[in-house]
């Protein structure tokens, strides 16, 4: 399966020809997702008591109404809070964590609910599923998403495997673009302030005549550094992105079809973003640096460069009253180049150049149905990927500098293939009482090359050497597995009154299963002695299994005080089974020490939490029309527990010593805001106080890298002239400066309960490399922006 533009063409022309065939010359109006919608009034927000649409079950429906677990951001609030990227919104969001990966600005590690996956290493799926207008984004590599010509962001919590299909097993997130206004257009938005903060964004938009509108939209994204690479001289923590948009947009004069065509692309030039050690160099003796966003890493090869976009084009057609047409086709590729520093010392140990290459094409056909009682849709979907890498592991030198040693050299190459059909309708058997009832089968298939060899003499020709091979590879596999899945969804709810439902529901959600992509075949089990270590035993031993998630839900919507107080609590209790772990370390392979990659589904657990959201307004109208105080909280709380868990060499079941990572027990927020008409315009303020427990980064507690619970303090505050044209404001994120680890690396000898091993002499014995690795990565500390914005 060979995948390139002509593939996003054919589907593209398949799309367009469907939805001419069978349009009667019209279709309804649609979201910038390619959504049906006629923009109505809709759900709470924490900053202006107004309410906000979703399309969480694939269909506009307001925030209090609809019987899910989701959080809703509108592009105005993301304005006013200051909102960067996509990874700022996890303060206020219940049992949520988005965070950049490791090493980069550009990939997203996301998790809800305990759920997800932090390691981007292709052949492993995500736990999270990341939409851009509806489009499904296959891969991690720059999905960390800059926030800018949005119409609002969604986060759903809980299995969405019905109508978002694999790898949403915790959730997924829509991040839906504005639609172009009707008439012309000139948009300005600028931001200057910390560490040389200095974004800019220019968005044009016009009518082509009656039909078509046309939108470009150009962003410049840049800051210098937290900290700085000591040794190199360069800054570590900047950013350096350009990125653009393209829109072409019809509608028929009856506003019943839309066609709406974008482009989009993304150029991240940040240098390396490299972590700070915690213990002194084992071997150097180098000491620990004072500033948490210093380092001293050394590698230098590949130059560091993320490049992505991709091309959609969504069209909907009503087909009659009840009926209307959708499809959604995408092209989306990527490409990442990043030294990866693991020991953050300018030495030779540890040091993974690699390089990471992605494209998909999908395509979305759905058919929706409406009526004064039944709503829903039935749709299929497919999606080709095809997803590489290659990465050096670069674990020391001989003879001084000069004679680079060992390089344990890992590359593969997995290839999927995806088709799904689903239905999802809801019946109201009285205005009351609603039941929604769904499923989803799923017909998943993986392709997967994984080359491991151990090389002398420096980088390989990945990445411009010509190293020596050492012995035989310890993996030349190819192989072939295919999986299947049905993901069935159930919801009951009863509006109490016109203000308040209750809900309770049962989800179905997995995870694609695949290949070890850093397996080791050499360390296959062998099965029968006398034959010898057999292809089977190596299929067996790379192939880990779906996992699946089975989530019963229960949850309150509704409103008090003439919709002055609105809120939504929810509980939720979830089998976890076939639980994929990947994880890494030091190994030795033929009698040389190298590096391994292991992955099992190692496990089942529980997990049970509650969560909720509210909105108050306090105040209103006390200083003239407009005038208002607010308080919006969040609360999250997790109980999560691995009632197995099968490790070490003989297996053995150390539950009691696994924890589950980037999934705290507690996440609270809670946001004071405040409106007041000044003059001829309006002045918004608003301070957010926000709360982490305990944070473990791995399935092992590190003494080194979990994060003990944390608050975080923001400050924000905008005036809007007359008639919105005009806007300037004042941001602060972080404000007492406290620095919290994110993610990072560890290869040092623990016991089961992760309390390091002491050698003789009382210090740590390293598991890969010589100097022991134990380097963090820090979330932004304070930073103070100004920001205004001018449309014309």
């Amino acid at each position: 399966m060979r995948l390139a533009a002509s593939s996003f063409r054919a589907l593209l022309v398949a799309g367009v020809s469907l939805t001419a065939a069978i349009a009667p010359g019209h279709a309804q109006v649609a979201t910038a997702a390619g959504e049906a919608s006629s923009t109505p009034e809709a759900a709470p927000l924490a900053d202006s008591g107004q309410e906000i649409v979703v399309s969480a079950r694939r269909r506009d429906e307001t925030l209090l109404s609809v019987p899910i677990a989701v959080s809703a951001f509108s592009g105005d609030k993301l304005a006013k809070t200051g909102a960067l990227d996509l990874t700022d919104i996890q303060t206020v969001t219940p049992n949520t964590t988005f965070k950049a990966a490791r090493g980069t600005n550009s990939t997203l590690a996301a998790f809800i609910r305990g759920v997800g996956q932090q390691d981007p290493v292709p052949g492993f799926e995500a736990g999270i599923g990341i939409y851009l207008d509806d489009v499904y984004l296959n891969r991690p590599q720059a999905s960390v998403l800059d926030i800018y010509e949005v119409e609002r962001i969604e986060v759903l919590r809980g299995p969405q495997g019905t109508l978002y299909g694999r790898n949403t097993i915790g959730g997924a997130v829509k991040y839906v673009t504005k639609r172009l206004p009707d008439k012309f257009q000139l948009t300005l938005r600028g931001t200057y302030g910390s560490y040389n903060e200095t974004d800019g964004v220019v968005s044009v938009s016009a009518p082509l005549g009656e039909l078509f509108k046309i939108g470009v939209t150009g962003a410049r994204l840049r800051h210098d550094g937290f900290g700085r690479n000591t040794y190199l001289g360069i800054d570590n923590y900047n950013k350096d992105v350009w990125a653009g948009r393209g829109t072409v947009e019809f509608e028929s004069p009856d506003k019943r079809l839309f066609v709406r065509i974008t482009g989009d692309y993304t150029d991240d030039k940040s240098n390396p973003r490299n972590g700070h050690r915690l213990i002194p160099g084992l071997l150097s003796g180098a000491p620990v640096l004072s500033d948490v966003y210093d380092t001293r890493a050394g590698l230098t090869n590949p130059d560091n460069r993320v490049k992505g976009g991709g091309l959609s084009m969504s069209a909907t057609a009503e087909l009659t009253d009840h009926v209307t047409f959708r499809s959604i086709s995408a092209y989306r590729s990527d490409k990442s180049y990043t030294p990866i520093d693991f020991d953050a010392l300018p030495a030779v140990d540890v040091d993974v150049p690699a390089v990471y290459r992605n494209n998909q094409t999908s395509q979305e056909f759905q058919l929706l149905y409406k009526s004064d009682k039944l709503n829903g849709l039935i749709g299929y979907y497919y999606l080709g990927a095809e997803a590489s890498t290659g990465f050096d592991v670069l674990l020391f030198t001989t003879g001084g500098t000069a004679l680079p040693g060992l390089n344990g050299y890992t590359s593969g190459d997995v290839r999927t293939e995806t088709h799904s059909v689903y239905g999802d309708f809801t019946y109201d058997f009285t205005p009351q009482l609603s039941l929604a009832v769904g499923g989803r089968y799923t017909w998943d298939q993986r392709e997967s090359q994984i080359f491991k060899a151990n090389y002398l003499g420096g980088f390989t020709s990945e990445f411009g050497g010509n190293p020596t091979l050492l012995g035989v590879p310890s993996t030349n596999f190819q192989g072939k597995a295919n999986f299947r899945k049905f993901t069935p969804r159930a919801s009951l709810s009863y509006k109490i009154t016109p203000d308040h439902m209750i809900y309770a529901s049962y989800s179905v959600g997995f995870k694609g299963g695949g290949f070890d992509p850093r397996g080791t075949g050499a360390n296959a089990p062998i099965s029968n002695p006398a034959v010898g270590r057999s292809y089977q035993d190596i299929y067996n031993f790379l192939l880990f299994k779906p996992e699946t998630v089975k989530s019963y839900e229960i949850g309150w919507k509704g409103a008090l005080l003439d919709h002055r107080l609105t809120f939504a609590v929810d509980g939720f209790y979830a089998d976890y089974k076939d639980v994929q772990v990947p994880g890494s370390s030091g190994c030795t392979v033929g009698g040389v020490q190298t590096f391994c990659g292991i992955t099992t589904n190692a496990a089942k657990a529980r997990i049970k939490g509650l969560e909720f959201e509210g909105n108050a307004i306090l105040a209103r109208d006390f200083a003239g029309a407009g005038s208002s105080v607010t308080l919006a909280g969040t609360a999250g709380y997790i109980d999560a527990k691995y009632r197995s868990f099968i490790a070490g060499v003989p297996p053995a079941d150390v539950s009691n010593f696994r924890v589950f990572q980037n999934t705290p027990k507690w996440t609270l927020s809670g946001t004071l805001g405040g409106t007041l008409p000044v003059s001829a315009g309006t002045l918004t303020a608003s301070t957010t106080l926000s709360y982490r427990s305990l944070t473990h980064q791995f399935e092992v507690a590190s003494p080194f890298l979990d994060q003990p619970g944390y608050t975080l303090l923001d400050g924000n505050i905008v005036y809007a002239f007359s008639q919105g044209r005009y806007s300037i404001g004042l941001h602060g994120k972080n404000l007492t400066n406290k620095k919290y680890k994110t993610a990072g690396y560890q290869y040092i000898s623990v016991n089961a309960a992760g309390v390091p091993i002491l050698n003789a002499a009382g210090g740590y014995t390293p598991t890969l490399g010589r100097e022991g690795v134990a380097t963090a990565f820090y979330g932004n500390p304070r930073q103070v922006l100004a920001t205004f914005t001018a449309k014309f």
